[in-house]
């Protein structure tokens, strides 16, 4: 793993063009098709916190988490949702996981701060177990107890 970490050509916003989708969004929101997810509203991950970027992956596993933990956030009662998006500009790695939690990018994660536009809804996908939802939400309650839930936005 380590030798293909090494040879992994970063995503920047000049170095994006050769990642290919299809790509998603993990959130709480229900949203109609060819709608514009633009920055500058709250976070789903942090109350009170405006986002800069919008964020997306290329892995429905990364997206389900998105949505599973922004609808527990969120307590609503409504279901998580993801939705296939297409970058509207260019985009980068996510810095919060990227060579951060893990090496590389394995969850293939990306941040823009372009829209990105919504052209269908996954209608089927997979959700964690509630108990390992559950160790999730945990886990960040108490990086946010220690301060330690730094979004870098």
């Amino acid at each position: 793993m380590a030798e293909q970490s090494s040879a992994r050509t970063p995503v920047t916003y000049d170095n994006c063009t050769h990642v290919e989708g299809p790509f998603y969004h993990g959130t709480k929101s229900a949203l109609e098709v060819g709608a514009d997810l633009v920055p500058g509203y709250g976070s789903n991950f942090q109350q009170g916190r405006v986002s800069n970027n919008i964020y997306f992956t290329a892995l429905v596993e990364t997206a389900a988490w998105g949505a599973e933990l922004a609808a527990a956030l969120a307590s609503s009662g409504e279901p998580g949702r993801i939705y296939v998006v297409e970058p509207m500009g260019p985009f980068e790695d996510d810095p919060n996981v990227t060579d951060k939690r893990f090496p590389g990018n394995p969850t293939r994660s990306y941040r823009t701060r372009h829209p990105l536009r919504v052209v269908a809804e996954l209608e089927v996908w997979e959700g964690h177990a509630p108990q390992v939802l559950k160790t999730m939400l945990d886990n960040l309650a108490q990086l946010r107890e220690q301060g330690l839930d730094v979004i870098e936005d």
